[in-house]
Order: structure tokens, then C-alpha cells, then sequence
């Protein structure tokens, strides 16, 4: 008798990563192909936010509160949303979200396709806890650039026209490469691995 495929999707234990910097806590409770749908868990302590506007140009976010109450802003609207309540975020749309209670708040989130957003925010955590450690108000450009640059499916910068960013964001990254700069980078990335 073979052994039954999900068996081994179960028994992974949960990835979960921390964002100093935006005080989100991420429990991914399994992984996803990347062609399918990430569902994972968001608790985002009092005052967290995401740490940018943004867009994901091919993914779908739905957002549904568990605990407390959260503030969007999914293009024009700016929807609070509390226990029970969805939002939804259509692909290509800039949002933004925190937490302005004294609570923390609770989101499962699901993200169609998965693309590779597992490796985005393990990422994206490792850059912030590096710029926490070194009181840096902002991140390292070059980072920025080699981040953006190897997660443009997953992300871009929202309002500036996109041809624009991924031509400039490319060129950086490119040069940064060839030049052995992205060394450091690439060592956090390599380290908020998948365990």
C-alpha cells in the first residue's frame, strides 16, 4: 500500500515568523503548491501594520477577522473590519492594514496563487529583523531593490507605473549581483529559508 500524500502535508509543523519591525506574527500551518491557495494565520499586535502599501499583481487576498478589529485601506476604501467580517483585496490592488487597538488582532488570510509568498514573508521578516538589530529607520535601498527584483510576481511598489519600478528594480538588482554586493542579503534570505 502506498502512503497516503496528505499524511506528509500534515505532519509538516506550522512555519511561524515574526516582523519586529511591523509587529506581525505569521503562522503558515501548511504548505501550499505554489499554483494553489496559502491560507495562513496573521496576529498582529496593538500598533503593528504592514510595513508598506503595496499590490500583488497576480494574487488574490481575502482577509477574514478572527479577533479585534482592523483597518484596511484596498484601493479607495477604507474599511474596518471586525470578527466574522471578510475583505477582500482583487489582484493588482494597493492595500494597506494595521492595528489601532489595544488588542492583538486575528486574520486568517488566504492568498490565491501561493506563487512563492511562504519565501516573501519569511523574507521580508529577516530584512526587518536585520534593520531592527541595526536601528535603521528604513531599509537598505539595495535590499529593497534584490527583494523587489526576486519577488515580482508576488509584489510591487504601488502608484508608480510598474514598467518604470521593474525596469529600475532589475537594473539595481543586476549591478548588485554582478558586483557581489547582494552577498549579505542573500544570507538573510538563505537563513528565513524553508525549515
Amino acid at each position: 500500500m502506498s502512503p497516503d500524500p496528505t499524511a506528509r502535508h500534515l505532519s509538516v509543523p506550522p512555519r511561524v515568523i515574526s516582523n519586529p519591525l511591523s509587529g506581525e506574527r505569521i503562522t503558515i500551518s501548511a504548505p501550499a503548491a505554489p499554483s494553489g491557495e496559502l491560507c495562513w494565520e496573521l496576529e498582529l499586535a496593538p500598533g503593528g501594520r504592514v510595513p508598506s502599501s503595496h499590490a500583488h499583481p497576480g494574487q488574490e487576498e481575502c482577509f477574514t477577522v478572527l479577533d479585534g478589529q482592523i483597518r484596511f485601506r484596498v484601493g479607495r476604501r477604507r474599511p474596518t473590519a471586525g470578527p466574522g467580517d471578510t475583505v477582500r483585496v482583487p489582484p493588482g490592488t494597493v492595500h494597506h492594514f494595521a492595528n489601532r487597538g489595544q488588542v492583538p488582532v486575528r486574520v486568517a488570510v488566504r492568498t490565491s496563487p501561493a506563487l512563492t509568498m511562504p519565501e516573501l514573508l519569511a523574507t521580508a521578516a529577516a530584512l526587518a529583523a536585520e534593520q531592527h538589530a541595526a536601528a535603521r529607520r528604513l531599509p537598505r535601498p539595495l535590499d529593497l531593490a534584490l527583494f523587489m527584483s526576486d519577488f515580482e510576481r508576488e509584489v510591487r511598489a504601488p502608484y508608480l507605473p510598474a514598467p518604470l519600478v521593474r525596469a529600475v528594480v532589475r537594473t539595481a538588482a543586476r549591478l548588485a549581483r554582478r558586483r557581489g554586493l547582494d552577498t549579505r542579503y542573500r544570507r538573510l534570505r538563505d537563513g528565513a529559508g524553508t525549515p
